[in-house]
């Protein structure tokens, strides 16, 4: 038998300036701060009324604390050709909320029983205290509006011990719906015989002009204006069918909450359950409501939708098999056990071979978390699992009622039509569930359900290995990385595949398996088994294992440079090679500085300290990791203009500006200086001036070079010239004026050698 506990509206004539419509439920009690006492679900149901044959309204009323609501009318086959809207007063902000339409597109009951009413969908508001709603006639819609428009608030109550940790805002005092004319100073005195009835034995029977066809397509044929207190009479007992066994699923049951978890009241839905032979598709609903809900009120939430279903619609239980919040939470929803086929009461002409799973929220134009389309993902899976059912699948639904779902495409009752194993609540049914956004996720829905696992990649190879190209190489130790979109709640396991073998095996909740590799090229795949069975493998990617250290063909050298040079340090290029049998990664400077070189780079312009000995070291590195180190020692050597053998005239300039505070200069054509040394590289240094002249260079007897000293701007301590040689022998260098005309002065520092 179908309960119902019905609020009692009265009214009470204020000395003839109107009447206030009062409603009465027992009071929440405050427990004190950061701590709600329990209370229990409460529904109360306030008229909607009107004159007009196209509107019914409900003006600003405060009410007790609620957070839910909803509209109903006598007659669950009952379509409303309309329009229903609510704006609601939150005790959090204290502000009225915009008007927001609620889904009267709801599938009418498919075996309609005496005291069922027609609903629309609820809706979440959250604790609120005040309503205010209107009900309006599609425009061009002859057919009346339904008799007996109530909007239903839900107070989900506090019935769990974890919700009394949370705290909330106390529920307003009552204030009563006045009508305009009253006074405001009258004041509501209730009857003392108004109350909420529990009684188990409440039933509301219809309006006697309403019908109750299966068909969805039915409107009201009554104008009559609703009444506040329908008439109480039996609904038909149910016999429970057969309990079937719960067959075991392909893949793992995912955690649910149960109907005690999230405080369901059974004494709402006495009747027995009933069963369907198996489980062939899903359909996935959205419950309506806003999305901001905070996930510690989803039980709340579901307790409202049970309640509404049960109190509001009349219904013997909440229509859906399993809620899921935002949060992945999956709740278990009517009952009758979550592993078994329980007929439920969410898809119109489907119910019959079909689970439904709600997720709480509105998705029209955002898409649902992807925790809640994991969660969406892992119970289908189970429960299409338990029957050899694939997610990805199509089956054939035998039609339960002629209709028309929301894309056009008829139905016809006992007919046969495709649909997909996880469908939306649309594609059975003429409504928008599960919203615009939510159903096109539908297709990620399935495929994380069905396997295999998706966008799975090789990220990265680590542990020792590094990347040049597209190969990696390696000592031999590696560390593969991945990632991949499906969840990993629906993953079995990952393995690591070394030349098409498995080498290593994790767990789903992996992202990275290590083993070592023996000498020589293979290849690295990551292989996903999906909790059905169902495996995807990644692109392979090529590893190289070699031990082979990296080899210097060219030690370090140094030679001199063009530049500005001190007395503590000269320009000098550093130059080596080094190669590597299969890739070569860097070379590095150690001493006696530090830098880091790429591969193809063979030289690097450096300043050496004069007049000390210096080892300059280096190392190079391949990808594997494998190292080689070379090193040679350089003295660069400055020798001052006093070191040379003079020829012909030349003068003695004093300035902080050159090397030792001296040079000399010449004008002279033919006056020469030679400097003898022994090493394996040589700049000569001179000062440059607009004014300067032009030099011949004789190397070891050799004319090698004709230099024009002359500058724009005026440069001391300048090596413009050098020579080097491959090994370290005596050599002279001898320089020439050449007396050019005009411009005939040279002025020299000396020479600079490394030995």
């Amino acid at each position: 038998m179908k309960r119902r506990a019905w609020l009692t509206l009265g009214a009470v004539v204020l000395g003839g300036a109107g009447a206030v419509t009062y409603a009465v439920a027992s009071p929440a009690h405050d427990s004190g701060p950061g701590v709600r006492a329990k209370r229990p679900v409460r529904v109360y149901d306030l008229t909607l009324k009107g004159a007009a044959s196209d509107k019914r309204e409900l003006p600003r009323t405060e009410t007790k604390q609620f957070s839910l609501v909803g509209v109903s009318w006598n007659g669950p086959a009952v379509r409303l050709r309309g329009t229903a809207q609510v704006r609601t007063h939150s005790t959090v902000t204290g502000e009225w909320s915009a008007w927001q339409d609620l889904d009267v597109d709801v599938d009418p009951v498919e075996h309609a029983d005496k005291g069922d009413r027609g609903a629309s969908e609820p809706r979440w508001v959250g604790p609120s205290d005040g309503v205010e709603a209107r009900v309006l006639r599609k425009n061009g819609t002859a057919a009346a509006l339904p008799a007996g428009l109530q909007v239903n608030l839900v107070d989900p109550g506090v019935v769990t011990a974890a919700e009394t940790r949370v705290s909330e805002p106390a529920p307003a005092a009552f204030v009563a719906e006045v009508s305009p004319s009253a006074s405001p100073t009258d004041s509501v005195s209730p009857s003392p015989t108004d109350t909420v009835s529990a009684s188990p034995t409440d039933t509301v029977s219809p309006s006697p002009t309403d019908t109750a066809s299966a068909s969805p397509t039915d409107t009201a044929t009554s104008t009559a204006t609703a009444t506040a207190s329908p008439t109480v009479t039996a609904s038909p007992t149910v016999t429970a069918s057969p309990t079937p066994t719960a067959p075991p699923s392909t893949v793992p049951q995912p955690p649910v909450t149960s109907r005690a978890g999230w405080g369901a009241d059974e004494s709402l839905s006495p009747d027995p359950s009933e069963y369907n032979a198996d489980v062939k598709a899903v359909f996935v609903h959205h419950t309506d409501g806003d999305n901001a809900y905070a996930c510690t009120d989803s039980a709340s939430i579901v307790r409202g939708i049970y309640a509404y279903h049960t109190q509001v619609n009349g219904w013997n239980d909440i229509g859906y098999n399993f809620l899921v919040d935002k949060c992945g939470t999956v709740f278990e929803g009517r009952k009758g056990g979550i592993g078994l086929p329980v007929l439920g009461a969410h898809t119109y002409g489907w119910n019959r071979e079909s689970a439904g799973i709600a997720v709480l929220g509105e998705y029209s134009t955002t898409g649902a978390s992807n925790a809640a389309l994991e969660a969406v993902a892992r119970v289908a899976a189970w429960k299409l699992g338990q029957y050899g059912a694939d997610p990805a699948s199509t089956v054939q639904l035998n039609a339960g009622a002629t209709q028309t779902n929301y894309f056009g495409t008829s139905y016809t009752a006992g007919t046969k039509y495709t649909f997909q194993r996880i469908s939306g609540h649309r594609d059975g049914y003429n409504t928008q569930c599960p919203g615009s956004s939510l159903y096109a996720q539908l297709p990620t829905i399935r495929a994380w359900a069905a396997g295999p696992v998706q966008g799975l990649k090789v990220t990265s190879v680590a542990g020792g290995a590094s990347l040049s190209g597209s190969t990696y190489y390696t000592k031999g130790a590696v560390t593969v990385n991945w990632s991949a979109t499906t969840p990993r709640s629906l993953v079995k396991r990952f393995e690591l595949l070394v030349d098409g073998k498995v080498v290593a095996t994790t767990a789903a909740t992996a992202s990275s398996a290590s083993t070592t590799l023996a000498l020589g090229s293979h290849t690295v795949a990551v292989r996903a088994v999906h909790q059905s069975g169902r495996t995807a493998t990644t692109a392979s990617v090529t590893v190289v294992a070699e031990t082979t250290a990296p080899a210097f063909t060219g030690n370090p050298a140094l030679t001199l440079r063009t530049g500005t040079v001190n007395t503590t340090a000269v320009p000098v290029t550093l130059g080596w090679k080094a190669t590597d049998n299969a890739a070569l990664r860097s070379v590095s400077l150690l001493a006696p500085g530090t830098a880091t070189y790429g591969a193809t780079t063979y030289s690097a312009a450096r300043t050496a300290a004069s007049g000390t000995a210096a080892t300059w070291s280096m190392r190079a590195a391949d990808y594997a990791g494998n190292t080689a180190t070379a090193s040679a020692a350089f003295t660069p050597v400055i020798l001052q203009e006093t070191s040379a053998v003079k020829s012909g005239s030349w003068s003695t300039r004093s300035s902080s500006s050159y090397l030792g505070g001296q040079s000399y200069s010449s004008a002279s054509a033919g006056a020469s200086l030679t400097w003898t040394f022994t090493g394996r590289s040589a700049s000569w240094v001179v000062s440059r001036a607009s004014s300067s002249g032009q030099v011949y260079v004789y190397v070891d007897g050799v004319k090698t070079a004709t230099v024009d000293l002359k500058s724009a701007t005026t440069l001391y301590r300048q090596a413009i010239w050098t020579k080097s040689w491959s090994t370290s022998a005596k050599h002279t260098v001898k320089i020439v004026v050449v007396g050019t005309s005009g411009r005939p002065t040279i002025t020299t520092d000396g020479l600079v050698y490394i030995k």
